[in-house]
């Protein structure tokens, strides 16, 4: 089975220097009152055929009775899987996941009988950079773009139709590399058939229906049980896994809540493999997330150095307040 870049990639933790968090501020994700969830949580959407993202989201909205909700990475009415659904403050979090690393699971029909050598010598063609114009009907300006298929992996052939599993990079149309494989191999063909089966972290694993969402809503409201929806309902944290990490001592929280980039001295620890200009996720110690920025060193650098600028914040996530502002030392004037 075929994986996305950022499942291959092994991230160590480097220690920086060893300090607490304090229990009063602050709140482990997966201790976060039912309440808060609704407001900074995401939903891992079955999406059905028919509606729309768009509506699809909107769905999720009014079930849940919440005043803003966005989905990462659109989806054709007639495709179903993997959307993923932030809530309240958490929206702003798809804009993480829209370039991440998609799978999908395809039947595609050859419009007339293909020698498994001939379709299997396609489909080298179509793994690795490709060259792509989106379909007519597309969300994006019409212009031929590169787009990368990390692997494409035929699982079962009947006839003319051809089951494959399919990872890709964030934007790439499906339904366009099944038409311009048929225009390969001579034959035509077209996508009968799409389920997205992984957006960034999220994979059909876990993933719940709309009724799912609606039954759990009920059992809350009506008898107090939140279990079913605290399973339907994921820590805003969880759509960060795919990303490296920083995380930083309660005394430099609150600076970056007011939008301040991340100096060297507030990192506790780190992953490995970050690379200069990398999104990165800036976490509190007890597992938190606080913003989302651009590194300016790489993983060896910010270990090694004591001082500098190692992060350009450019999405807060964590209100302001929630932990207490950096104590400054007191000043001796006694000796001026």
């Amino acid at each position: 089975m075929g994986l996305l870049p950022f499942e291959q990639l092994k991230r160590d933790l480097l220690i920086k220097r060893h300090c607490e968090t304090d229990p009063a501020y602050g709140s482990e994700p997966e201790k976060r009152p039912t309440e808060k969830l609704l407001d900074y949580g995401i939903v891992n959407l079955n999406k059905p055929k028919g509606p729309t993202s768009h509506m699809a989201s909107d769905y999720v909205q009014k079930i849940l009775t919440i005043t803003k909700a966005g989905h990462g990475g659109s989806l054709d009415p007639a495709v179903t899987g993997v959307l993923p659904v932030a809530l309240g403050r958490a929206t702003r979090i798809v804009q993480a996941l829209l370039p991440a690393g998609k799978e999908y699971v395809c039947i595609m029909r050859l419009h007339a009988p293909v020698p498994r050598e001939k379709l299997d010598s396609a489909i080298k063609k179509f793994t690795g950079t490709i060259t792509q114009l989106p379909p007519v009907k597309s969300a994006v300006v019409r212009k031929e773009r590169e787009r990368t298929i990390y692997y494409f992996e035929v699982l079962e052939i009947d006839g003319q139709d051809v089951l494959f599993r399919m990872g890709c990079q964030g934007g790439t149309y499906v339904r366009k590399v099944c038409h311009d494989m048929g225009r390969m191999l001579g034959c035509g063909a077209h996508m009968a058939e799409l389920i997205r089966t992984k957006a960034g972290p999220f994979t059909d694993a876990d993933m719940v229906s709309l009724q799912d969402l609606e039954d759990a809503v009920f059992y809350w409201k009506e008898e107090g049980n939140d279990k079913y929806l605290r399973h339907c309902i994921k820590p805003v944290e969880t759509a960060t896994a795919h990303l490296g990490k920083i995380w930083v001592q309660d005394s430099a929280v609150d600076s970056i809540c007011h939008g301040a980039s991340l100096n060297l001295p507030g990192v506790v620890k780190l992953n490995t493999e970050i690379k200069i200009g990398e999104l990165v996720a800036v976490m509190t110690l007890k597992g938190e997330l606080v913003a989302l920025g651009d590194a300016l060193m790489d993983s060896a650098q910010m270990h090694k150095d004591e001082k500098g600028t190692c992060v350009k914040i450019h999405k807060v996530f964590m209100q302001e307040g929630t932990y207490p502002k950096m104590k400054r030392p007191a000043i001796d004037l006694s000796q001026k």
